[in-house]
């Protein structure tokens, strides 16, 4: 499911959000948000993707993609950008943010990786191949879906503030991101990312063919 209303579609997601970054985490403080909905100013800019458990029509997962408006982007608000990147238009960037699991599905250590930093490298991360990757299936699905929305609107790069867990993980599927300045402390301990969406269907075609036919499949649906 994946929405711009504010209105309707946002609502389930901003819920979720401030049960794991407000009551679960602490990245955020409660009383900021009142109504126990966490969201801000560039909600109204943003494509809103949500994860509904099959059998119960429960939210188990949230993830946003903002786009350029007057407001900018928080990764250059919060971040030291110390990569050139004026050579893309800003119309065609996203950021992807505000990914939030329910604490029901964090249980694996690989989904724990999502929130927390650790220090250990991608070859000591587990693989993730394509048919033995239900542990992962959210975060897949969620990914899956932004990948398709941008796909259609034009986007050419996304964005993202990722702590060094979903930045291997996803390394392991074969969706890579770049480094594009230095580590700070927001939401834990982050670093400023930018993926070049074509540069990604490449590497995951060579790498994980399977996941890749997967979004592709989704695309031309």
């Amino acid at each position: 499911m994946c929405g711009r209303d504010w209105s309707s579609d946002v609502c389930l997601p901003i819920w979720l959000r401030y049960k794991v970054y407000c009551e679960e985490w602490g990245f955020e403080k409660p009383r900021e948000h009142p109504g126990r909905l966490e969201f801000d100013e560039f909600d109204k800019h943003s494509i809103h993707f949500a994860a509904l458990e099959e059998d119960t029509n429960q939210l188990i997962g949230t993830v946003r993609i903002i786009l350029n408006s007057e407001k900018g982007f928080p990764i250059e608000r919060n971040c030291k950008i110390n990569t050139e990147l004026s050579h893309i238009k800003r119309d065609k960037i996203g950021e992807i943010s505000r990914l939030a699991i329910s604490k029901v599905y964090r249980r694996r250590l690989e989904d724990h990786f999502t929130y927390e930093a650790i220090t250990k490298s991608s070859q000591d991360l587990p693989k993730v191949p394509y048919e033995r990757r239900r542990r992962q299936e959210i975060v897949i699905g969620l990914y899956k879906y932004i990948y398709v929305e941008s796909k259609k609107i034009g986007l050419t790069h996304w964005y993202a503030i990722m702590g060094q867990g979903l930045f291997l993980l996803l390394q392991r599927m074969g969706i890579l991101f770049k480094s594009i300045g230095p580590e700070i402390n927001y939401h834990g301990v982050r670093r400023p990312y930018i993926g070049h969406i074509e540069e990604m269907e490449r590497t995951l075609l060579r790498e994980n063919p399977e996941l890749f036919k997967e979004f592709a499949g989704e695309l031309n649906s």
